[in-house]
């Protein structure tokens, strides 16, 4: 069977436009009912052998109420946005419109002072390749930024691919393989 590591993204803690750079903010009150709508589908992945989480409060209460008792991991910690952080994305292009567009350019750029996405796609991929790698099962809830640059990184696919991945909160994606060596899952609806 090899290693399979399912994703999935963290619920809501604010709405679409209101999201902000390396925010932290908790759960909001559309989260934790999309949380409980979610929660038939979502609890069976709970039974993984090895259960995780990013350190950030959504994802922490996320992978609480569906039971699966996460360990936080550091390194799924979503990208250092230095100046940024806490802005939205609105408020950063009023402010420093090259910048923002160097970054959108350059995966390698971090004109906010902070990690650049080369890196931390990179950091996550590291993540990924240093799960015990034979017959385990490992469930990861995680900020959907942490979701794109995993499937960024086991497809191999180029860094600006990052930007055309729609990670909606709840989501989940499985990858199977081993490290350098990962297969997108996609499951099935179950059939009657």
């Amino acid at each position: 069977m090899g290693l399979r590591v399912t994703l999935v993204a963290a619920a809501r803690s604010s709405s679409l436009l209101a999201e902000r750079f390396d925010d932290d903010r908790p759960l909001d009150e559309a989260g934790w009912y999309e949380v409980q709508q979610a929660a038939p589908a979502l609890l069976p992945l709970g039974a993984a052998d090895l259960r995780y989480c990013s350190p950030t409060q959504r994802s922490r209460a996320t992978g609480t109420a569906l039971g699966y008792a996460p360990l936080a991991q550091p390194a799924l910690r979503e990208c250092d946005m230095g100046r940024w952080r806490g802005l939205t994305l609105a408020e950063v292009a009023a402010l420093e419109p090259a910048a923002v567009d160097a970054w959108l350019a350059d995966a390698r750029s971090a004109p906010h002072g902070g990690e650049p996405l080369l890196g931390f796609i990179s950091r996550i991929g590291g993540w990924l390749d240093t799960r015990p790698a034979d017959d385990v099962s490992v469930v990861a809830v995680a900020e959907p930024s942490v979701v794109r640059a995993a499937l960024v990184y086991a497809l191999r696919a180029a860094p600006a691919t990052y930007w055309s991945v729609d990670v909606r909160p709840l989501s989940t994606v499985t990858l199977i393989g081993r490290p350098g060596a990962w297969h997108l899952h996609l499951d099935a609806p179950a059939l009657r």
